[in-house]
């Protein structure tokens, strides 16, 4: 038997969800979902699909919106009331317990997050699930979604690129000037005007399925065409944007995302399962505070934390607010989700509030869901709660009837002129699934640090250069302080290398070794671990693409080169690919040719 608060929450979204005809929608994620996970690849959750506990239960989202809590796996038992009485938000801030009933270790989960973010208040909103795979498996999961509801009944969301400001601008000028045309600043300003978001090119949207009903042919809803006017691509999306198609068609989100190819790399280099990984261990959260879980100093790696390669919380914006913040709990680092993708929820905003000592990072506005839940504690009515939350989220503000009835519910006057500010707001949902999978990363990084960095540098490798890491953590450091002193004039190369620089000059500050490209042991792609060191792959070396690495390690494989002649004949190499193998001491040993002299014999 379900718990009361577990069976009247699916009750009311199952009556939503089947009575406003959205059970399809859920049935259809669900199995595409499954159909990743049979390819042996996870999948995320984005946006605010995680509010709902149908999503959960059905197993397309890893998030778990219900109020945190205890629950047994082998007796069922749960408990809903000891995070009330410890006032604990989050079921992974939940310390261990074992069941009262059976004695075994409880499992804790539930992050409090209301439904009606997901579908509206009364359950119509029709709702976007979006899913993150992996750009391994992304291909076959659209393929599947046309044997889904067969291929004519599928097309790509197009998207209309449109003149931008300075562009329009740039035309009306020159067209004025090759007819000898003067016009006032005023009219010529609203030729521009005029010209400002008219088609210049289509494209697609980057994991946008459109589906048409059986009964129905695209052409009923809108024209059709190639990307970029491209009459050989065999893509063919919608003329439309979505926006225009919103209310009318099905739209599947089936994004591409680093975080389930990490996951897989992960497991293959550990032999562990992340979903196994404990979600409340102690030493994690001290990444966020400090080095000292990582057994470095900041000093030794050049950052303060040790939260370089994880999703979202590496990045020089996000390490300041980790340090004003000092999060020291699951729930705490769901804000500082929040209050990094807002609009003015931290600058101005949080960080003064924070700075002031007024609150701590627990109580400040972070995600949209806390508004309407923090208004709910206050007293103020669920209805009157949930249309202040989308009002504040939208950036309108609070109008003075709003005002008036928190204020009559006490809400204090800083959280009042906190919701004032605010343009833009996160989804505690898709916030969630950030963190744990942050938290999933950083058990790795802590706990199997060698597994880390060879699923990191595997999938992201941005940039990564065999040639400078080869030569130790000196030769790391000077390429970082040749980056950094480039200023806003480094190029984009620079840029993602610099970060994957960072992770390497870590690694070797933990006592890991880089072991250079091997023709017998490198793979393509993949950094693998080797004797307590990370052996790097073909595709590190500077002019090695991935055609040239994969065809080096397929033949290989078939039979291991006797020759650089027979190298050069079985992987289809170029001769300056054989040049930089040749340069980088990856043939040596290896005879130029397969013809037998008589001093082979004689040696």
């Amino acid at each position: 038997p379900l718990p009361e608060l577990v069976k009247n929450r699916l009750e009311k979204e199952l009556t939503s969800i089947i009575k406003n005809g959205f059970a399809v929608l859920y049935m259809i994620a669900r199995k595409l979902v499954k159909y990743s996970e049979s390819q042996g690849y996870l999948v995320g959750s984005r946006g605010s699909v995680g509010s709902s506990v149908v999503a959960t239960f059905a197993g397309i989202s890893e998030v778990n919106p219900l109020p945190p809590h205890y629950y047994c796996p082998k007796c069922k038992y749960s408990d809903f009331e000891t995070a009330k009485e410890l006032n604990i938000h989050s079921g992974f801030d939940l310390p261990d317990r074992d069941c009262p009933v059976c004695g075994t270790r409880l499992n804790y989960d539930g992050q409090d997050i209301p439904f009606e973010t997901f579908l509206g208040f009364y359950g119509e909103k029709s709702p976007d699930i979006d899913l993150n795979f992996s750009g391994e498996v992304q291909g076959k999961v659209h393929k599947y979604t046309e044997e889904l509801f067969g291929a004519e009944n599928v097309f790509r969301a197009g998207t209309i690129g449109g003149l931008a400001d300075k562009t329009a601008y740039g035309y009306v000028i020159k067209y004025l000037e090759e007819r000898g045309i003067s016009l006032t600043r005023a009219e010529m300003d609203r030729c521009v005007k005029h010209c400002v978001d008219v088609k210049r090119s289509t494209g697609q949207h980057p994991g946008g399925i459109v589906v048409v009903p059986k009964e129905y042919e695209i052409y009923d809803f809108c024209p059709v065409q190639h990307p970029a006017d491209d009459p050989k691509s065999d893509i063919v999306t919608t003329h439309f944007t979505f926006s225009y198609l919103h209310d009318t068609l099905l739209k599947l989100d089936e994004l591409g995302h680093d975080i389930p190819t990490k996951y897989k790399y992960l497991e293959k280099f550990s032999g562990t399962s992340v979903l196994d990984v404990p979600m409340n261990d102690r030493s994690i959260y001290d990444l966020f505070l400090g080095t000292g879980p990582l057994g470095v100093t900041p000093e030794e790696i050049d950052c303060e934390l040790g939260t370089l390669g994880l999703p979202e919380l590496g990045t020089r914006f996000v390490i300041r607010i980790l340090q004003e913040s000092q999060p020291q709990t699951f729930a705490d680092l769901l804000q500082i989700s929040g209050l990094s993708h807002g609009t003015d929820v931290w600058t101005g905003n949080a960080q003064d509030l924070i700075r002031d000592k007024i609150c701590g990072i627990s109580e400040v506005i972070g995600t949209r869901d806390s508004i309407m839940l923090t208004l709910i504690r206050y007293g103020l009515e669920s209805s009157m709660a949930f249309k202040i939350m989308e009002s504040v989220r939208k950036g309108k503000g609070l109008t003075p009837e709003f005002e008036g009835a928190m204020r009559a519910c006490s809400v204090p006057d800083w959280y009042i002129a906190s919701c004032k500010k605010i343009k833009y707001m996160f989804p505690k949902a898709h916030a969630a699934a950030y963190d744990m999978s942050a938290i999933r990363l950083g058990w790795y990084k802590v706990h199997i640090p060698l597994a880390f960095y060879c699923a990191m540098l595997t999938v992201q490798p941005g940039g990564f250069d065999a040639e400078i890491v080869i030569r130790g953590k000196e030769a790391v450091v000077a390429e970082m302080k040749r980056i950094d002193a480039l200023g806003n004039d480094a190029s984009q190369k620079d840029k993602d290398s610099y970060a994957t620089l960072q992770l390497v000059n870590e690694a070797y500050a933990r006592g890991i070794r880089f072991l250079p490209v091997d023709l017998k042991r490198s793979k393509a792609f993949e950094f693998t671990p080797e004797d307590g060191a990370v052996r790097m792959p073909f595709s590190a070396l500077p002019g090695i693409g991935e055609t040239a690495a994969q065809s080096i390690e397929t033949a290989r494989d078939e039979k291991m080169y006797e020759s650089v002649e027979d190298l050069r004949t079985r992987s289809k190499v170029t001769k300056s690919v054989i040049e930089i193998l040749r340069r980088n001491g990856i043939l040596k040993g290896l005879d130029e040719t397969a013809q037998i002299s008589i001093f082979n014999l004689l040696s």
